[in-house]
């Protein structure tokens, strides 16, 4: 099968991104060439594979366990792609369902161009009246947001729960004002929390977040909690949040969250982490009030929601947020717009902690 060549970013050592080239099949029946616009940078995901501290690196994973041990090698380097937020130009098709000249959102990374075939993989279309950038949120990162509304869903009413069964007429905590938080407390909020509260250290973050007409708490000490359970009183004894929305990789956020919930309360954690729990104490409020953590990774959704949650239905809740708030959204949560060509740089500046962002994205410019 014949090949054409692509350029993608990638990480040649750790501390070392850079720009590769590599290949992509000819598009053939049933698949489409897309030419990549925009591509959304992740950039808690993406720095960890820079550095080299996520598990997969530090630890074996063995895939038939679905188990993280010391008894072999860890992934290495290099790592031929990064990202998984993309917008592109379908260029060529061989597929009625991939027209030539439709935009369409993917998850393949920083790549310059993709050869897509919509059987084997989710091919999100961008509508016209959406702002171009923002279909970087619809293919995965806001499914990821959608998907922990779901699992909040299904474990308060079961697998046949609606998205909104989890959050609507309760009371909403999200942990942390990143991508992930703010997109997450703007779907709450959408689908009918009856308070939501976002609880974030950096005060940046809290000015986006009151900018998105969200009400924050500052989180700098660990003691959010408190706040949050003296303002959500339901009765003697029983106080504080409903569900937890956890979007932070970091312990003292999953701590602050079980320490907010009411008793019986669920943390929906999508935070990944990186290293230990120390700041967690399962012997405390956990054990005492009968809390749950769920984790809603988005390789799945809950256990029997798969056949009427796909990852197309996902986006599609996205969409819904994107069309009402696209364009507070762009305006806050879109800091930096950055050519491909100096995308390498922008990671390595990222995991230097030279630059901080909340959201940047690659622009490609047309060949």
């Amino acid at each position: 099968m014949s090949e054409r060549p692509v350029r993608s970013i990638g990480v040649a050592t750790p501390g070392r991104p850079e720009m590769l080239d590599d290949v992509e099949s000819e598009p053939g029946p049933g698949q489409a060439w897309v030419r990549t616009e925009w591509s959304g940078v992740s950039a808690g995901t993406e720095v960890a594979l820079v550095r080299g501290t996520d598990p997969h690196h530090q630890l074996r994973w063995d895939p038939d366990l679905r188990s993280f041990d010391g008894n072999g090698p860890p992934a290495g380097y290099p790592i031929r792609g990064l990202g998984y937020m993309e917008v592109g130009r379908v260029t060529e098709s061989r597929v009625g369902s991939m027209p030539e000249g439709s935009l369409v959102a993917m998850a393949y990374g920083h790549r310059t161009g993709r050869c897509a075939d919509p059987a084997r993989t989710t091919v999100v279309p961008v509508p016209d009246d959406l702002d171009p950038l923002l279909g970087v949120y619809l293919a995965q990162m806001g499914p990821i947001c959608v998907n922990g509304l779901l699992h909040a869903a299904a474990n308060l009413a079961g697998p046949g729960a609606t998205v909104d069964a989890g959050v609507r007429d309760r009371h909403v905590l999200v942990t942390g004002a990143g991508v992930i938080g703010l997109l997450s407390a703007l779907l709450a909020v959408r689908h009918g929390a009856a308070a939501m509260l976002v609880a974030e250290p950096s005060p940046e973050r809290r000015a986006v977040a009151a900018a998105l007409g969200l009400d924050s708490v500052d989180d700098a000490d660990g003691a959010a909690w408190l706040e949050v359970k003296q303002r959500w009183r339901h009765g003697p004894g029983d106080v504080g949040a409903d569900v937890v929305l956890q979007c932070r990789g970091h312990d003292v956020s999953l701590a602050t969250a079980l320490k907010a919930l009411r008793p019986q309360g669920t943390v929906v954690d999508l935070g990944f982490y990186q290293a230990g729990a120390e700041a967690v104490r399962l012997g405390e409020e956990f054990h005492h009030n009968g809390l749950s953590v769920v984790c809603a990774q988005i390789g799945r959704v809950p256990r029997g929601m798969a056949g009427t949650w796909p990852r197309a239905a996902l986006a599609a809740v996205t969409l819904d947020l994107l069309r009402e708030r696209g364009q507070d959204i762009r305006t806050q949560l879109v800091t930096d717009i950055v050519p491909f060509d100096d995308g390498p740089q922008l990671l390595a500046d990222l995991a230097a902690r030279r630059r901080a962002t909340l959201q940047a994205v690659l622009r490609f410019d047309a060949d």
